[in-house]
């Protein structure tokens, strides 16, 4: 079973008196809403997207949220997923990720390293090979890659124990086809890419007829 929660924060809300500034700041408040697990690991998915004159929050989770104490009543609603939801065979998506790849980096000996240098893709025709890769090990088909719509987003800075980072944010927006049910269902809920815990990797889907 997964919830698929939204909440509408206004904006004064959000800025003045919440003093949410960035994607680490909406991850905290995120975990509010799963009161007692802040010991556990994250299962949660999480995505903000700006609307009129607020932001909209989306959760999608394994177990059913509760409305945090900072957020309006009427500004909190939680749904579980139909068991029949991924039975439809073709979805219109939309995916807001941070595509990197990763640089081999060597020490002075020439060995290589454990972890390797990870850069943004800008490149559309970089972002279009991630996003097929990502698809076939996700359960489903984009067709065409020319037919996606690569849309760049701005860059996602945050502060975190005293350290800036920074994210580089793309939407894709499409149609896919369903290959393989069970792995898209697992998807949907893990999320694709990396910096999860930032509000990326939300495969936001709607079925179509």
């Amino acid at each position: 079973m997964s919830y698929l929660t939204q909440i509408l924060v206004p904006y004064e809300l959000a800025v003045r008196q919440l003093k949410i500034r960035d994607s680490y700041d909406w991850h905290q408040r995120v975990w509010q809403a799963f009161k007692g697990q802040d010991d556990a690991k994250r299962e949660f998915l999480s995505r903000v997207d700006e609307i009129d004159e607020a932001y909209r929050l989306l959760i999608i989770s394994p177990v059913e949220p509760t409305k945090p104490d900072w957020c309006p009543t009427d500004c909190f609603k939680t749904k579980a997923i139909p068991e029949d939801f991924f039975a439809a065979g073709t979805f219109r998506f939309s995916l807001l990720v941070n595509p990197t790849k990763k640089l081999v980096v060597r020490n002075e000996a020439g060995e290589r390293k454990k972890n390797g240098r990870r850069i943004a893709l800008t490149k559309r025709e970089d972002l279009l090979a991630w996003m097929q890769r990502k698809a076939e090990a996700g359960g489903f088909d984009i067709g065409d890659p020319e037919n996606l719509r690569t849309i760049p987003k701005p860059r996602s800075y945050f502060q975190k124990a005293g350290m800036q980072g920074v994210h580089f944010a793309v939407e894709f927006q499409g149609t896919l086809t369903v290959t393989d049910p069970a792995r898209l269902r697992a998807t949907f809920t893990t999320g694709i890419g990396s910096a999860k815990a930032f509000g990326f990797g939300m495969l936001c889907l709607a079925p179509l007829p």
